[in-house]
């Protein structure tokens, strides 16, 4: 618990223990990291040293609650039930205690009071007023403590838990309905401007959340300052390296978004190689790696990504996706096992794909199973082998008709997901059988359909369908069309929602330079010097867009 270095950050609080107050400032810096089931271990150590605390009650309720990554209603019932009574539970005895108490302490305490109002779990709705009552409690707080930041920091939190995931309308730029968006951005940048006009270093959980903020809105690189201090401000917390990764590659930074990724897994293989049981940590483990095959896959680097994705699998192991009434938790790192296909798909390892022998347990690897048939389907359109791709598509049809409607990853049923799927493979097959029209019509709604996913980071479905539809359009001489295509990914159309855009990829400009090149455009130095740059970085020759493009026409010169 105390061997990681997770930034420098404390918080005094009420007791006469050093040692409490050290085992608290470790405890709080692991929660605002999203680790809290080790936060809550060293609150436990905290009580060893003072008993009586009433901070370190506070901070045990706090940590074992919902938080951005777990909201209530992502709970087990067994799973809520127990949250719910060791956060009611430990409020009170907080209460209990609070003459000990400062007077911000106090009302911190009654605050999280608003949150945990019984020690059960309770129905959907009422955990929602539980989730406003806490923000209005925070209001509050923030209005009589304007300069504390940690208050500004839960404050900030208690808005955004109220629509996580649903802060920002992604087709209108505009804040979600019900939103509190506006209002934690800017208790988040006061506390930023507050920071810098005092010269102190920035709190960790402001910056943090920051990004957040930002990472589904119309502005990312507002929190590119965020993600470069984060970067490097909590060396041994995995998550708090990682965040920035999000902001990077939103904006076309692949390679530091890489980078970001590497040190998180860094950290966090540090943290796994002590902790001694499956804790939600592991989503963490897992999604950082998801963000590192994302990253690599947008920069056409083959060997990172199929490194990411293979030491996924060797993290989630069986006995982990079988735990029972854990959804998120079981679900979510099933989902991160299956991305491997995604980057097989990218990266056009065709014979790989086939030669992969199916997973013997599809009812357990729900996600991984389809992902599979989706996977040989198209491998084998592309390889013209198309009777078994059609055997392919109706495993997969069949696997996709058993999963429940309210399976999920991450933010979206999987069957919404894989719906875009379904269209890439129809399209994928109508094409390489020569019915050309009929491939566009299901590529573009595959494009629709991934344009209309709910907000998650990296995007639900890895491989951008605009590439596909894009190259195969190119393939029969569609260059105007292509050129849309390519330009709305690349975010230079301002047609598509900011956070679903690719800026920079090496896919797309590959694409739009050969575009242009047929149009005769050849004087385009800006682009051609972005692709030169993104074509350095990758390790595969990129000969189109998509790889399922088999006969490459006049691709552009530098690319060879």
């Amino acid at each position: 618990m105390d061997r990681f270095n997770l930034g420098t950050y404390r918080r005094p609080i009420s007791t006469r223990s050093a040692e409490t107050q050290r085992w608290f400032d470790i405890g709080l810096n692991w929660c605002y990291g999203f680790n809290h089931e080790e936060g809550i271990k060293c609150f436990e150590k905290a009580l060893d040293t003072d008993p009586h605390c009433p901070m370190v009650h506070w901070g045990i309720a706090y940590a074992a609650g919902p938080f951005y990554n777990l909201t209530w209603k992502e709970h087990g019932e067994a799973e809520a039930n127990s949250a719910t009574k060791r956060c009611f539970e430990h409020v009170q005895l907080a209460r209990a205690n609070a003459a000990s108490a400062s007077e911000i302490e106090r009302r911190l305490i009654e605050a999280l009071a608003c949150r945990f109002q019984k020690p059960h779990r309770v129905t959907p709705q009422e955990f929602e007023q539980w989730d406003d009552a806490y923000a209005a409690a925070m209001r509050l707080m923030y209005q009589d403590f304007p300069d504390d930041h940690d208050v500004m920091a839960l404050f900030v939190e208690a808005l955004m838990m109220r629509t996580v995931r649903r802060l920002w309308n992604l087709k209108t730029g505009a804040p979600a309905p019900n939103s509190d968006v506006v209002d934690a951005l800017d208790v988040c940048e006061r506390s930023i401007r507050c920071a810098d006009g005092a010269g102190i270093a920035q709190h960790p959980a402001i910056v943090h959340l920051h990004i957040h903020l930002l990472e589904m809105s119309t502005m990312p690189e507002r929190g590119m300052r965020s993600a470069d201090l984060l970067g490097a401000m909590c060396p041994d917390a995995g998550h708090m390296n990682h965040m920035p990764g999000h902001i990077y590659v939103l904006c076309g930074e692949y390679e530091k978004a890489k980078l970001a990724s590497e040190k998180a897994v860094r950290a966090n293989d540090l943290y796994l190689a002590y902790a001694d049981e499956p804790t939600y940590y592991l989503l963490g483990c897992c999604h950082d790696l998801h963000l590192m095959m994302f990253t690599c896959m947008l920069s056409g680097q083959s060997r990172p990504a199929l490194w990411a994705a293979d030491k996924v699998r060797s993290l989630v192991a069986r006995d982990v996706v079988a735990i029972q009434d854990r959804p998120k938790l079981t679900q979510t790192v099933e989902g991160y096992h299956a991305m491997k296909s995604h980057v097989q798909v990218r990266f056009g390892r065709w014979q790989e794909i086939i030669d992969e022998p199916m997973t013997a347990e599809p009812g357990l690897y729900v996600l991984t199973a389809a992902m599979q048939h989706y996977a040989k389907g198209v491998a084998h359109a592309t390889l013209g082998q198309f009777v078994e791709a059609e055997r392919e598509r109706d495993r997969f049809h069949r696997h996709l008709e058993g999963i429940p409607a309210e399976r999920r990853f991450l933010s979206n049923p999987t069957r919404a997901s894989l719906a875009v799927g379904a269209a890439l493979l129809d399209g994928e097959l109508a094409y390489h059988q020569g019915r050309h029209g009929e491939a566009y019509g299901h590529l573009r709604q595959a494009v629709e359909l991934d344009d209309d996913l709910s907000y998650t980071e990296p995007w639900a479905w890895m491989h951008p369908p605009r590439h596909a539809l894009a190259a195969l359009l190119l393939d029969q001489g569609h260059s105007a069309e292509a050129e849309q295509v390519y330009r709305d990914d690349l975010g230079l159309s301002g047609k598509v929602q900011r956070c679903a855009q690719h800026p920079n990829n090496v896919w797309a400009l590959h694409g739009l330079v050969e575009c242009l090149r047929r149009r005769g455009e050849s004087e385009e130095p800006a682009l051609q010097a972005k692709l030169a740059l993104a074509l350095a970085k990758a390790d595969v020759a990129i000969s189109s867009s998509c790889l399922c493009r088999t006969s490459v026409q006049s691709a552009p010169s530098c690319c060879h």
